[in-house]
């Protein structure tokens, strides 16, 4: 079997594919735009693979999209513009990527032989949760954010092209990814990293925003059980099931560095911040038999130790990033 993976070097698609390269027989052939978080170190352990092929280019690009599509029997769509200030300071490329890029591989696929198509959304499309409750997947879609617009807008193609044309497509919706490889301008690594070296640690408002965390190991084998056994046309949450205020997660990094609290600097809240997210995995759990085996405590501790000992892989990142001067974290 083989498998068409998009966005493949970025932070989940990287984990997804060495997943998939040691857990199953799939020959992988990885599309990729490496645009600024797109980085194929995230993948300098595999290359090697006889099972694995990189090919460098844009998910809009029809007529590569469809030679390769030709040649796999599943395709699983993480390619996106993911970084919420980056949408607020320029909302055109997520339209670009995350609407027409999708639109343009369902269309691809829809005059193939693709037997299944995994596209990952994630919980923002969702909109925002007051202190209670959480996201079942048949809630209408409230975005807040020109990025989680994107997405829901995504979503939506994905529907209709499964309810006009049949196509086999199914719908992951992930919880807040922390892990290995994940790009320095998102929460958890600028903290782990700031942290590292000495650096304050910025903090939106009070830091009382809460998010549902999952370990991106988890996230890759929910993924998967969505590959292997999701119906088409369903949407399925994957959520890690371990709710923190963003301040509790700060700490929580801090206790692990040895560092105090004199290190948070709360800094002006961004436009649009959704207060809490949190997922319902009933679905997924009853019908595909997954659900997420890292408790936030051990997953965050590998997290840290995996930034402690690979400097070299986000150092220069870092210093990238610093020049631009872009945002904290989505």
């Amino acid at each position: 079997m083989k498998l068409l993976v998009t966005g493949g070097c970025g932070f989940i698609g990287s984990n997804f594919i060495r997943y998939m390269l040691k857990n199953t027989k799939y020959e992988i052939i990885n599309l990729d735009a490496l645009t600024y978080s797109g980085n194929p170190d995230n993948l300098k352990d595999v290359a090697g693979s006889e099972r694995y092929r990189f090919v460098k280019g844009m998910i809009g690009d029809k007529k590569l999209v469809s030679e390769l599509v030709q040649d796999v029997d599943h395709v699983v769509n993480f390619a996106a513009e993911s970084h919420v200030d980056r949408s607020i300071n320029d909302p055109k490329p997520f339209i670009s990527t995350n609407i027409e890029g999708t639109q343009n591989i369902i269309e691809v696929c829809r005059h193939s032989d693709i037997k299944k198509i995994v596209h990952i959304s994630t919980d923002e499309v969702y909109g925002e949760l007051g202190e209670t409750g959480k996201f079942i997947e048949s809630l209408p879609l409230l975005p807040n954010s020109p990025y989680s617009a994107s997405k829901a807008s995504a979503d939506l193609i994905i529907r209709a092209y499964h309810e006009t044309y049949g196509m086999p497509v199914a719908t992951a919706r992930p919880s807040n990814n922390y892990g290995y490889y994940q790009y320095p301008e998102k929460f958890l690594p600028l903290l782990i990293t700031n942290l590292l070296e000495d650096k304050p640690v910025p903090v939106y408002g009070e830091g009382k925003n809460i998010r549902d965390w999952i370990f991106v190991e988890d996230c890759c084998a929910g993924i998967a059980a969505i590959l292997d056994r999701g119906k088409a046309g369903e949407v399925y949450n994957v959520g890690g099931e371990s709710e923190k205020r963003n301040i509790d997660i700060v700490r929580m990094v801090m206790r692990l560095l040895g560092k105090n609290e004199s290190y948070i600097k709360f800094v002006k809240d961004r436009p649009g911040h959704d207060y809490r997210y949190a997922l319902d995995n009933t679905r997924i759990r009853k019908e595909l038999g997954w659900a997420p085996k890292m408790n936030l405590e051990t997953g965050l501790a590998k997290t840290v130790e995996w930034y402690r000992n690979n400097p070299e892989w986000w150092k220069s990142l870092k210093e990238k990033l610093e020049k631009e001067n872009k945002g904290f974290w989505s």
